[in-house]
């Protein structure tokens, strides 16, 4: 083939790609895309930035920097589904977020070990707050030595502006159907029988993650609620406590799960579920797609998908 038509063809596969994000990234509701595995797999899920309530959205072309109850269902669903699944491995690296996402995702989670599918628990960076309740639901926990975690406890926010209101001049004026319509408004004190109200809610809400903690981790409430007033540990420190099983990094939890399933531990077949195809997934040969096409053409795992369109049409 001459040079003339392999560029021709390189241009037409990349404005193929093109075309095919837009039209993913805006009218797809989800590709269901996977990583080829053999039998007896270990699907490795992730849960990554603040934990949030809805589903994931695929026109989120550029990536997103949380993780969405809707999103972590779905896959928690699909691996208890799966007959190439025997185990997961849950990778963690979250600050924690919503109660209410956290604790809907966590029943997924619970019917998939339910199902007789062992959970094994990686911590990166950080696996702390809501993330920590996801995390205690492991069958086995492991933190990296400084991995920070812990963080057992709930707090509700909320903005007092009445100084800066008052200094710019601004007020606020409403009709409301109740006396506690407008509880959080930020133009008005918090009345005491408010302030009780929702110290009732909070105190709730921390009774469920103690139990929920101490029923994953099979530890007394009592010591579990001597541990949860918000502090965070390291992952030697939560090991000594008895909030994490062992210390190591992704690939000694991997193992581990591959052990579970009779894998070569060096060598475990996983599986990955992915809700969208992005943009940036694209670019970084991130995606099943990129994936594949790296092992048809003998790329580095490091080349950005277009460089891999480019290669494959110069080959032909």
């Amino acid at each position: 083939m001459d040079r003339k038509k392999k560029i021709i063809i390189t241009a037409a596969l990349l404005a193929v790609m093109v075309l095919t994000v837009g039209i993913v990234g805006w009218n797809t509701k989800t590709l269901g895309l996977h990583r080829i595995a053999g039998k007896d797999s270990v699907a490795v899920i992730h849960v990554s930035g603040a934990i949030v309530g809805g589903d994931d959205s695929p026109s989120q072309l550029t990536g997103g920097g949380s993780t969405t109850s809707g999103g972590l269902m779905k896959k928690f669903r699909q691996a208890r589904q799966d007959d190439e699944v025997k185990a997961v491995l849950l990778r963690i690296d979250s600050p924690g977020g919503s109660a209410a996402a956290t604790q809907e995702a966590a029943e997924e989670l619970l019917r998939l070990k339910q199902a007789g599918k062992p959970v094994i628990v990686s911590m990166g960076d950080t696996a702390a707050s809501g993330a920590y309740w996801l995390a205690s639901q492991g069958d086995v926990v492991y933190a990296n030595p400084s991995t920070i975690t812990g963080s057992i406890g709930v707090y509700i926010a909320y903005y007092d502006l009445q100084g800066l209101s008052s200094k710019l001049g601004v007020s606020e004026e409403k009709i409301k159907s109740g006396p506690h319509k407008d509880i959080f408004s930020p133009f008005r004190p918090m009345t005491a029988e408010e302030r009780q109200m929702t110290q009732s809610m909070v105190d709730s809400m921390y009774n469920q993650f103690v139990a929920v903690v101490a029923q994953g981790r099979h530890m007394d409430e009592d010591k579990v609620r001597a541990l949860a007033d918000g502090r965070v540990f390291t992952g030697e420190q939560a090991r000594e406590l008895g909030l994490v099983d062992k210390t190591g990094n992704y690939y000694d939890a991997l193992a581990e799960a591959g052990r579970l399933i009779g894998a070569d531990p060096d060598d475990v077949p996983v599986i990955e579920y992915n809700d969208s195809l992005s943009l940036k997934d694209l670019l970084h040969s991130e995606s099943a797609v990129s994936q594949w096409l790296q092992t048809r053409l003998g790329a580095g795992a490091d080349v950005p998908l277009p460089l891999l369109v480019m290669k494959g049409a110069w080959q032909r």
